[in-house]
C-alpha cells in the first residue's frame, strides 16, 4: 500500500500545480493516475513500503523496467513520454522537500515518438462544411444552430467545448470575445462579421428561452447542446462532401490557425489568439505549411 505521506504529498504538489501554474482538472487527473500506477509498479518491483526511500532508491534500471512494463501493457509511446514527464514532476517536486538525489529519475530519457501534426481543411473545404452543415436538418433553427457553432470554430478558432461555454449574455457577440480556454486561461478573440451573423441568425430561430447566466447553444429539448451531436452533424457532412475522416470539430480550429498563417499571421499572435501557453505548440503549424509547400513543389517543380 502506498504510504499516506506519498499520497498527500502527491495532492500537495497536484494543488501546487492548480494554484501556480493553472493545471486544469482533467490534467491533474491524467498526473495522478500516471504517478500512483509508478508508485504501485515500484512496491512491487523493489519489494519496498511505499514511502519516500523507495522512490530515493529508484535506479535507471528501475525506470527502464517501468518503461518497459507500461509498454508491454500496451501505453503508446506519446502516452507513455507523457507519464514520465508527470513521474518526474512529481519526483522533482518531492525531492526538493526530502532531501534525497532524483538524478536516475530525472535524467531518464522519455521514448521518442512522431508528434502528429494538425490537420487542418484548407479554405475551400472549411467553407464548403459550413454550408453542408446546414443541410443536415430538417429544422431551420437546429440547421442555424450548427452552422453557427461552426463557424465560431472556423472563424474565431475556438476549441468546441469554449464555442459550448458561451451563455445568453454573449449575445450579441461583441467585437472581441473574452474566452475562458484550459487551465482557466482567459483571451480576448476578434469576432468575425460572419460569426456574429450566424450566432443571430441561430437566436432569432431559437424556440427557448436565452436567458444570461444560461447556455446559448440549446439541443433539441432545449437542454445545452452536447458536442458529440456537433461532431455528428459534421461526420455526416463529411461524408457527403468526400472529405477525410479528420474532419472534426477541432479540425476547424486548426484550419483557422492554419489559414491565418499562410495568410502572413505573426506566430505570436495565433499563440495568443489560440490560448496556447507555449509557442512550440503553435510551432506545429508552421510544420503544416511547410508540408503544404513541399506537396505543392513536388507536384509543380519540373525537377522534382
Amino acid at each position: 500500500m502506498i504510504s499516506p505521506g506519498l499520497t498527500d504529498a502527491l495532492d500537495r504538489w497536484l494543488d501546487g500545480l492548480a494554484a501556480m501554474g493553472g493545471a486544469a482538472e482533467n490534467t491533474r487527473t491524467a498526473y495522478r493516475a500516471d504517478v500512483l500506477s509508478w508508485l504501485a509498479f515500484l512496491q512491487g518491483h523493489l519489494d519496498e513500503g511505499g514511502g519516500t526511500n523507495m522512490i530515493a532508491a529508484v535506479g535507471l534500471s528501475d525506470m527502464r523496467a517501468w518503461m518497459a512494463h507500461e509498454r508491454g501493457r500496451g501505453l503508446g509511446a506519446r502516452s507513455l513520454a507523457r507519464a514520465l514527464s508527470s513521474v518526474k514532476g512529481f519526483t522533482r517536486y518531492l525531492a526538493e522537500r526530502e532531501g534525497f538525489d532524483p538524478t536516475a529519475i530525472l535524467s531518464t530519457r522519455a521514448p521518442k515518438f512522431q508528434k502528429k501534426l494538425p490537420r487542418p481543411l484548407d479554405p475551400d473545404a472549411a467553407r464548403a462544411m459550413i454550408d453542408t452543415v446546414e443541410l443536415q436538418s430538417d429544422e431551420a433553427w437546429i440547421a442555424s444552430r450548427d452552422v453557427a457553432v461552426v463557424t465560431l470554430l472556423y472563424g474565431c478558432g475556438l476549441r468546441i467545448s469554449e464555442a459550448l461555454r458561451l451563455t445568453g449574455a454573449d449575445h450579441p457577440l461583441p467585437d472581441a470575445l473574452l474566452i475562458h480556454g484550459k487551465g482557466g486561461k482567459e483571451r480576448q478573440v476578434p469576432v468575425l462579421d460572419a460569426a456574429r451573423a450566424a450566432v443571430s441568425a441561430y437566436v432569432a430561430l431559437c424556440p427557448y428561452d436565452l436567458p444570461a447566466d444560461g447556455p446559448l447553444f440549446r439541443g433539441a429539448k432545449g437542454g445545452a447542446l452536447n458536442p458529440r451531436l456537433v461532431a455528428k452533424v459534421m461526420e455526416r457532412a463529411r461524408l457527403q462532401l468526400g472529405l477525410p475522416s479528420t474532419a472534426t470539430p477541432h479540425a476547424m480550429r486548426h484550419s483557422f490557425a492554419t489559414h491565418l498563417l499562410e495568410a502572413g499571421g505573426d506566430l505570436r499572435a495565433i499563440q495568443e489568439l489560440l490560448g496556447h501557453a507555449s509557442l512550440s505548440t503553435t510551432q506545429a503549424y508552421t510544420a503544416v505549411d511547410t508540408a503544404r509547400l513541399l506537396e505543392v513543389y513536388s507536384k509543380a517543380h519540373p525537377r522534382a
